[in-house]
C-alpha cells in the first residue's frame, strides 16, 4: 500500500517484480534488501532488540503476510521484542482502521480479534469504516460494542494514533507491510523480493544488531 495513494496499477507492478526478485541469493544488500535511516530513532524495546510490524487493516498484501508473521513472532529469540504499527496514509479509513486496532490492545483483544478484523475486511468484504459497523462487528464476536466504541473514541487511544503516525513518518514508511528494526532500518516485501524474504532479511538485520554492527 503506497502511501497517499493505493492503486491497482502499483499492486499489479508489485507482484509482477516478485517472483523475479524472489530468486536472489546471497548476503543482504543494503540500499537494496533494506534501508538504513539517515537519522537512527530511539527503540522501544527496553534493552531488547525491536522490530515492528507497519501495517494497515485494509491492504490485501497485509492481510496475506499475516498468518506468516505470526508464526515467525512465535519464535522469536527472548532477545527480540515484536510489536505491530497501523499506519495512516490520510485520516479515512486509515485512521479508523487505526484505532480499531488499538482499541483491542487497550481490551487485550489482539490476540482473539486481530486476525479476525483483517478476515472480516478482506474476505467478509464489511468495510469496518462506521462506528454501527464496527460495534456491531465487535458485539458478534463477544465484545461489548459500546464498550468497546468508548475505547475507541478515547484519549488514550487518539494518543497512541498519534504516536504511530509519527514512527511511520520517522521511519519514511511508503507502503506495507513494511518492517522496522531496532530504529536503525527497514525493509519490506517490495525491498526484499517477497514478504518471505523480508522476514529472511529481518532475521539477518537482528544478527548484525546483535554483533554490535
Amino acid at each position: 500500500m503506497k502511501r497517499r495513494q493505493f492503486t491497482a496499477t502499483l499492486l499489479a507492478a508489485t507482484a509482477a517484480t516478485q517472483p523475479l526478485l524472489s530468486h536472489a541469493q546471497g548476503t543482504p544488500v543494503e540500499g537494496k534488501q533494506y534501508v538504513r535511516l539517515g537519522q537512527p530513532l530511539a527503540a522501544a524495546g527496553g534493552g531488547k532488540i525491536e522490530v515492528v510490524e507497519f501495517f494497515w487493516y485494509g491492504c490485501p498484501h497485509c492481510n496475506d503476510f499475516e498468518p506468516m508473521l505470526d508464526a515467525w513472532a512465535k519464535k522469536l529469540p527472548a532477545d527480540v521484542v515484536f510489536r505491530r504499527v497501523p499506519v495512516a496514509f490520510r485520516d479515512e479509513p486509515f485512521g479508523t482502521h487505526q484505532r480499531i486496532y488499538y482499541a483491542l490492545e487497550a481490551m487485550n483483544q489482539v490476540d482473539a480479534l486481530h486476525r479476525k478484523v483483517f478476515y472480516a475486511i478482506h474476505n467478509d468484504r464489511q468495510r469496518l469504516d462506521k462506528p454501527a459497523d464496527i460495534s456491531a462487528f465487535m458485539a458478534k464476536n463477544g465484545v461489548d460494542g459500546a464498550k468497546f466504541l468508548d475505547v475507541f473514541n478515547s484519549f488514550g487511544v487518539q494518543t497512541k494514533a498519534r504516536q504511530a503516525k509519527q514512527l511511520a513518518e520517522a521511519y519514511k514508511i511508503d507502503g506495507v507491510p513494511a518492517l522496522g528494526i531496532q530504529g536503525r532500518f527497514y525493509t519490506s516485501g517490495t525491498l526484499a523480493g517477497s514478504t518471505a524474504q523480508a522476514l529472511q532479511v529481518t532475521d539477518y538485520l537482528v544478527q548484525q544488531i546483535r554483533k554490535g554492527g
